[in-house]
């Protein structure tokens, strides 16, 4: 038997789906979840939509999403048309005073260009910086002791602008600019960033969407993705070295906004179609999620 352009059992697996994410919606519904936004996610235009169409379900079902958005590739690319070569110091954009102008024209475009295909698509959302409110206050961040120029390291999150967006049933979508107390500009890692405003919100959720599947215990053997881990578990496997790289930060931020507050983390691939879904709506979920304790 069809129904429309459907079998039978395949409208059925579409009720089951609906059933199996019912629990979940009403766990999180009126909590604050902050989407770290960045990788190849952004620069693939059905990716973008996808990623855009999910926060648009989390928002619909009654949850609370904040936005914070990177915009690394796209920065780089502008700093090469200028002549310049994108350096990095311990993962992070060495960033002098050129270096910085760029990287705020280049925020701002990305951070309205997200505001505008959520518009689009009938969400209520607002483009700000770390800077609009006095948001994010910064000092000058040294990683390993060396100076990377106007680099900034969040000392401070005033949240009373995103209460007021969120209470207004506005979506925040917020780009890693702060200022020191010289009312300096200052580049913030986009993690970071997203880490803080967590913390500052006591966020239900914290997602990372990355250009990874996960977390492994294996990097070159895809079938030691760790699913779920506790916080522990997370701390063991730092200090065994399970992990390195651009992960090892990732973890370190994601154990320091749990202490602080935030209740879960997850860590998505960015390219996976409405993986923000799968992960929040499904049992098996994908990805890895971090969490303080069982959630059922």
């Amino acid at each position: 038997m069809v129904i429309g352009d459907y079998t039978v059992d395949q409208v059925i697996e579409k009720a089951q789906t609906l059933i199996e994410a019912m629990p979940y919606i009403k766990k999180f519904q009126g909590k604050t979840v902050v989407v770290k936004y960045g990788g190849s996610a952004m620069l693939d235009e059905n990716l973008k939509y996808n990623v855009i169409k999910d926060v648009a379900m989390l928002k619909l079902v009654g949850m609370k999403p904040v936005i914070v958005h990177g915009g690394g590739k796209e920065i780089s690319k502008w700093v090469e048309k200028v002549g310049k070569e994108a350096e990095f110091i311990n993962g992070l954009r060495v960033t002098d005073a050129e270096t910085m102008e760029i990287a705020e024209m280049v925020l701002g475009k990305v951070n309205k260009s997200l505001v505008s295909l959520m518009q689009k698509i009938g969400l209520k959302a607002v483009g700000i910086s770390g800077k609009d409110g006095g948001m994010f206050t910064v000092k000058k961040k040294f990683p390993g002791g060396k100076d990377i120029g106007y680099v900034g390291e969040i000392t401070n999150v005033d949240t009373s602008i995103l209460t007021s967006l969120i209470e207004d049933d506005f979506i925040p979508v917020i780009a890693p600019i702060g200022v020191d107390e010289n009312y300096e500009d200052y580049n913030i890692n986009a993690d970071d960033a997203a880490c803080a405003v967590a913390t500052a919100l006591e966020a239900e959720k914290l997602v990372f969407l990355t250009d990874i599947e996960g977390v492994f215990i294996d990097p070159t053997d895809k079938s030691t993705l760790i699913s779920e881990m506790d916080i522990h578990e997370a701390k063991d496997i730092i200090e065994k070295g399970v992990v390195g790289g651009g992960m090892l930060p990732k973890l370190n931020n994601c154990i320091a906004a749990m202490e602080n507050g935030v209740s879960r983390v997850h860590i998505l691939d960015g390219r996976l179609q409405h993986c923000l879904l799968l992960e929040f709506f499904t049992q098996k979920g994908i990805g890895t999620a971090i969490l303080k304790e069982p959630l059922f």
